[in-house]
């Protein structure tokens, strides 16, 4: 059975036992604070296991991709080296909300791998929640035991501790016991020596944990109490790469179909073979599952950068280019080229990948390229530094060094160092790096108290779209700390009219009046789990009381001018520079707006210029808003409006139209494009590989930027003399300034003429060297013609010049090269020694060199040391 067949066999079996089969979700999260990926099949559906959501069947099935690279659950390091961890991975995942529980998720589970894959029962083991002697005080799961009895012998039941068998999806929230299933899929020869039980959960390759069956019972509170749920749920999760392995009857996920074909293709590109050497087959194991994860990341609108996420996706790739480098002779891009395969074996079942394989492989490439040039940076920056040591270790703190501020990888520094027969202090490396790393925790630090319950409420009420001020009552409440913010408080009210950040807006600011006159502000608006949190400094007095909840109505409108604009730019970019542009991110504040798409080449002046105006048109036309809510996904989709990859949409959409734009959108909007007055893009750049972002400004913000031009124009034209025609004025200044430079580097050219004539004969000889020191009148490139022109005339020459220019020092070093072979003499070393005089520093080749520094008074000084150096 191929991978394709075992993932939609998966799904055709719980579509008959009557669950909805739902997309996967995208990777990368967008509206839940406490993860960056979706790093387990449950992560999608927190909102339903928190009762923040109602799911439209409370029964769920899907292939979920997921990444675990950070964090709790970071598999990275082992990923390459064992044959069974991956940063990418399919979940498949069967999901009851209130409805079904152990029974059903048991007996579904045993029929599906034993009658419908045909799994051998006599390979299977299963675990449960033997019950825990800590503070949760949790007995054995015995009704999850007596259910396995039914179907299994007693003797391959086997009781997990809580490490194994109870499952927190953090530190606060839903958890409860689970229930694994194991399979052994070792020789006969092997079973026969070692009992297959004794190996389950000790990371034996061929003994495995391939479905975990989790039964939500609990809510773990942020006292570390639990609570019961009001509503059982089952979460389950079966690695799709396991499955495979076992149904291919193969001991190894990489010798599925999964990667054979891009096994495969690393085997054609780099002519090495795989199965013969085990760095080769580590190297080539990490780039078959690193480059899936980068692709599905940048397909779902995570590409690579310096900080969050994007941090994360940078990280996992240059593993792969380092492999590659270290292993496999590849000093050129090449896992690129693995695209086109991987998008052939998977892009059926995530056509998002289909859809972005030009983009995902431009993103790749330039990432390659541009970590090789800093592989070569750190490679000639590591032998400077073994070519400089005084023994053969290496200090911790230069490998930290390397790494930090170079990108150089501190296990490929290891491995080179050992090359070359140095080491380094692996102690003093770690206590930089848990240095760093706590420097790190501390700053992201958040603790959060558990939620007071004032209001039972099912689900919030989003009132924004229609009204900015409303009566509210705050439902819960709880404090959070930060070192960022300091204390703060977290509210939820009934309905709000603030609308929480997401989509690229903004949170709404504002704040609360209770019926005595008091008032609190309400400092930002963010969405955590399907619900809208309003931050505040000071938790309101009254709290049970009703308030009155007020949108900054300005702010608001600003930022409603800037997001409409939006729309309205996609729209003249697919007209302007063609269907291929897509969004790919965008920020809405109420000062300006961001937004990235793609597009593979830098904007001419004449399509900015276009753009700007299709925009403007629009906005002169007057087009009003057409708002439609709750529409059927289906339904929006035929009608025109846009959904963009890497967002998560429900059965029930928004759509927005103005005019000939129409985009499934959540945030607000204003009623009629006339209230954005005018648009201007104010920078165009590029942001990654085939990436470009345009900045731009509206309403309030246009009208400064032209005022502020205006002001400037006028400046301008004063100083012009208010002459008639200020560019052509302009112009004749430019030509004067230009031919006054011409006469002015030719004067200077002469003057260093007379100079030179003057200093031949004032240089004098001391200890067999051609000696001049002496403050000039000079600019620097003046000194430095100078400098060589003597040079020229005169054998074994030492010079030194200082001169003074706009306040500052100058020091120039020359000599001759037969000395600096002769006699050891280095000009880079002399002048950031003589630099200190001067208050500066420089440097430069041994030959010539210059220094800079802040202290025109100590010139005479370096001018004095330098001789009495030489004598």
């Amino acid at each position: 059975m191929n991978s394709q067949d075992i993932r939609s066999t998966f799904l055709d079996f719980f579509k008959n036992k009557k669950h909805s089969i739902v997309p996967s979700a995208p990777m990368v999260l967008k509206d839940d604070p406490t993860l960056m990926f979706v790093n387990s099949g449950m992560a999608p559906f927190k909102e339903y296991f928190l009762g923040n959501a109602q799911p439209k069947n409370n029964r769920i099935a899907d292939s979920q991709k997921c990444l675990r690279v950070s964090g709790k659950h970071n598999d990275l390091e082992e990923v390459g080296y064992d044959t069974y961890h991956h940063t990418l991975f399919e979940m498949l995942g069967n999901w009851s909300f209130g409805d079904y529980f152990k029974k059903e998720a048991i007996a579904w589970a045993w029929e599906l791998l034993t009658e419908v894959y045909k799994i051998d029962k006599d390979i299977l083991y299963v675990t449960v929640f033997e019950g825990s002697d800590d503070a949760d005080n949790l007995g054995m799961d015995t009704e999850a035991y007596d259910i396995w009895k039914e179907y299994i012998s007693e003797d391959r039941i086997l009781k997990g501790n809580k490490k194994d068998n109870f499952w927190e999806m953090g530190d606060q929230g839903p958890c409860g016991p689970c229930s694994e299933i194991h399979v052994d899929i070792r020789s006969a020869e092997e079973k026969a020596k070692v009992d297959g039980k004794s190996l389950v959960n000790e990371d034996h390759p061929q003994v495995v944990e391939i479905w975990n069956l989790v039964f939500m019972q609990y809510n773990r509170k942020a006292d570390g109490s639990l609570e019961e749920l009001p509503n059982k749920h089952i979460d389950t999760g079966m690695g799709f790469e396991r499955l495979c392995m076992v149904l291919q009857n193969k001991t190894s996920n990489y010798d599925t179909d999964v990667f054979t074909p891009l096994i495969r293709e690393i085997e054609t590109i780099t002519h090495k073979d795989y199965g013969k050497e085990d760095k080769v087959d580590v190297a080539i194991r990490v780039i078959s599952d690193h480059v899936r994860a980068v692709a599905f990341s940048i397909a779902d609108g995570q590409l690579p950068s310096n900080n969050g996420a994007g941090y994360v996706i940078r990280r996992i790739l240059r593993r792969a280019v380092r492999y590659g480098f270290t292993f496999l002779d590849k000093n050129e891009p090449f896992i690129y080229r693995l695209v086109n395969v991987l998008v052939e074996k998977m892009g059926q079942a995530f056509p998002e990948l289909k859809a972005q394989k030009q983009l995902i492989e431009n993103v790749i490439k330039e990432e390659e390229t541009s970590f090789l040039r800093t592989l070569e940076q750190g490679l000639t920056i590591l032998d400077r530094i073994v070519e400089t040591a005084k023994g053969i270790e290496i200090s911790g703190s230069k490998v930290f060094e390397l790494k930090d501020t170079y990108g150089f990888p501190e296990d490929l520094t290891d491995l080179i160092l050992r090359e070359k027969g140095f080491t380094y202090n692996k102690e003093d490396y770690k206590k930089r790096l848990e240095e760093q790393q706590s420097r790190g925790r501390k700053a992201s630090e958040l603790k959060s108290d558990d939620w007071t319950i004032l209001i039972e409420d099912e689900e919030q009420e989003f009132v924004g779209y229609d009204t900015l001020e409303t009566n509210v009552k705050i439902t819960k409440y709880r404090k959070v700390t930060s070192k960022k913010d300091g204390e703060m408080y977290q509210l939820v009210f009934n309905l709000t009219p603030f609308y929480a950040e997401g989509g690229g807006q903004v949170g709404d600011k504002g704040y609360l009046e209770d019926q005595h006159g008091d008032v609190v502000y309400i400092l930002d608006t963010k969405k955590e789990n399907n619900v809208a949190i309003h931050l505040t400094k000071n938790l309101p007095a009254n709290i049970t009381e009703k308030f009155k909840a007020t949108v900054d109505a300005k702010q608001r409108y600003r930022t409603e001018c800037n997001h409409t604009a939006t729309h309205l730019l996609h729209q003249a970019l697919r007209e302007i520079l063609g269907d291929h542009v897509e969004q790919k991110g965008s920020a809405v504040h109420s000062k300006y707006l961001r937004f990235d798409f793609s597009h593979f080449s830098k904007m001419t002046v004449e399509e900015l210029r276009d753009v700007e105006n299709f925009v403007n048109a629009r906005i002169e036309s007057k087009l009003p808003l057409q708002e439609q809510r709750n529409v059927p996904m289906e339904k929006a989709l035929e009608e025109g409006a846009m959904a963009l990859f890497g967002e998560k949409y429900g059965d029930a959409v928004r759509t927005i139209r103005f005019g000939q734009s129409i985009e499934l959108c959540g945030g607000t909007h204003v009623n009629n494009t006339a209230d954005i007055w005018h648009f201007k893009i104010v920078s165009e750049s590029a942001v990654a590989a085939g990436i470009r972002r345009i900045e731009a400004i509206t309403n309030d913000a246009v009208k400064s930027y032209f005022h502020d031009n205006n002001r400037a124009f006028f400046e301008m034209k004063d100083l012009l003399n208010n002459a008639k025609e200020p560019v052509k004025a302009l112009q004749n200044l430019q030509e004067e300034n230009t031919a006054l430079k011409k006469q002015i580097e030719q004067l200077l050219k002469d003057k260093a003429q007379n100079i030179k004539g003057q200093l031949k004969s004032e240089i004098k000889e001391i200890n067999g060297v051609n000696f001049l020191a002496k403050k000039l009148d000079l600019d620097a490139s003046g000194i430095k013609d100078l400098c060589f022109e003597l040079g020229s005339q005169f054998d074994n020459l030492f010079l030194l010049f200082g001169a003074e220019n706009n306040g500052k020092a100058i020091l120039s070093c020359y000599i001759s090269k037969n000395l600096v072979e002769s006699k050891g003499l280095n000009a880079g070393t002399i002048v950031r020694e003589l630099g200190k005089h001067i208050q500066g520093g420089g440097g430069g080749q041994p030959f010539f060199a210059t220094a800079g520094g802040k202290n025109p008074d100590g010139i005479n000084a370096a001018l004095s040391a330098v001789e009495a150096y030489l004598a």
